[in-house]
């Protein structure tokens, strides 16, 4: 009976998996077609990853391995995953050092125990890599059951996620207005030089903005993820994306493309959504890598300012005067002014220690959805960030509050759910 309810839970996967698959961008669109000149042969296949990691997770859930470990051994597990993650990452450096330093004349030779080694780290991420992401993926489950976001104990769709390596995103933009057209998903391997000579020859076949740029997390299904040692991070990217497979599935989602209003509203959901899932799975199972209490007061007076030190540089505040000056820029039709005053606010972060490869009207299109409060960041003056915030904070949970935004349509339906 156990066998074949675990094959009734893949066969489920797969029929989810052919329902939540689509592509990036409209078919058919003139716009898209003629990119696709530039990028067609570069372009990530999804419908291979997606049967390679349904069966790589098909062969691991065969065994549910997890389900025989103890609860500290499950955490157990998920610490001696993060653990090989970092002494991979590091020897990466170390090897890396090597081919770096001028006085080192045969880094071949010197990296030769080093790579072994590298080998050896690699292999066992490997090993530890799909029973971590079973543990996490049934604590999350866990969460999702005590929010109320399953049905009969199970997410739908079920939780999957694949750590691996992501595929580049470029983001199209026209050049009189801030808007994504469209989101072009890109093989991981590219070499800068190759990302860069892409992003001028579309911008000047097409006369747009152009911006590829490495992302974080798809919901792809199973849910794309990079790889990280930081536990909170890759909670709180696991939890929206599989936020975004939820939506898939209801109007919200459904019309994810249909207005930038309707992207905005779906990642911000997802972003609240999945902060509050990775937290709560953090403080259920990890709180050692959960972030302190905020005191409701202050539990020390707070220092008075130096009159003649300079305030601190606030990066969120200089990117939301960015966008703003843009905005107005390029709504008076000064293109070009609105492009010269982006590459010079560019640089101006650099000089403070923030590096950013493009800052254009493509840039603020893909970060601005991603700024659920007023006056943050990239955001500018967008009020739908802040407007699916203001709903969150009135529903009484987590459910209750996806329930209502994820079968909305507009932001009109948005804006009158939170009408006094």
């Amino acid at each position: 009976m156990e066998q074949f309810n675990r094959i009734g839970k893949y066969l489920l996967i797969l029929l989810i998996t052919l329902l939540l698959f689509k592509g990036d961008t409209i078919p058919g669109h003139n716009q898209r077609e003629r990119i696709g000149f530039f990028t067609r042969t570069i372009e990530f296949d999804f419908a291979s990853w997606t049967l390679d990691a349904i069966g790589l997770k098909w062969t691991h859930g065969a065994f549910n391995a997890q389900a025989y470990l103890s609860p500290e051994q499950q955490r157990q597990i998920v610490l001696d995953y993060l653990q090989a993650q970092i002494d991979y990452t590091r020897i990466g450096w170390e090897i890396d050092a090597l081919y770096y330093t001028p006085t080192v004349f045969d880094p071949d030779y010197e990296a030769r125990g080093l790579l072994q080694e590298q080998a050896r780290r690699r292999a066992r991420l490997q090993h530890l890599a799909p029973l971590c992401e079973a543990v996490l993926q049934q604590q999350i489950t866990d969460i999702l059951k005590e929010q109320g976001l399953t049905l009969a104990g199970q997410p739908i769709p079920p939780l999957l996620y694949h750590v691996t390596p992501l595929p580049y995103g470029m983001v199209i933009s026209p050049r009189e207005v801030i808007r994504q057209d469209h989101f072009i998903s890109l093989q991981p391997d590219l070499p800068l030089d190759q990302i860069t000579a892409l992003e001028q020859a579309v911008e000047a076949d097409q006369n747009v903005s152009a911006l590829i740029t490495p992302i974080g997390g798809i919901g792809a299904y199973p849910t794309m993820v990079a790889s990280t040692s930081h536990l909170p991070w890759l909670l709180e990217t696991v939890s929206p994306e599989w936020i975004h497979n939820y939506l898939t599935l209801r109007p919200l989602g459904w019309n994810y493309a249909t207005s930038p209003e309707l992207r905005t509203m779906n990642e911000t959901t997802a972003e609240i959504a999945g902060t509050e899932l990775g937290e709560a799975v953090l403080l259920r199972y990890y709180p050692e890598f959960a972030p302190p209490p905020t005191p409701s007061t202050p539990t020390t007076p707070e220092p008075e300012p130096v009159p003649d030190e300079p305030p601190p540089f606030d990066f969120n505040h200089e990117m939301y005067i960015t966008r703003l000056t843009a905005d107005q820029l390029l709504a008076e039709g000064k293109i070009e002014q609105a492009e010269a005053y982006m590459e010079e606010r560019r640089q101006f972060l650099w000089d403070h220690g923030y590096v950013i490869r493009r800052l254009n009207q493509a840039y603020f299109a893909f970060h601005g959805a991603y700024a659920p409060y007023a006056g943050s960041g990239a955001q500018g003056s967008d009020p739908v960030g802040p407007t699916v915030s203001q709903l969150r904070q009135q529903s009484p949970n987590l459910a209750d509050f996806l329930n209502k935004i994820s079968w909305m349509t507009s932001f009109t339906q948005l804006e009158k759910a939170i009408a006094p």
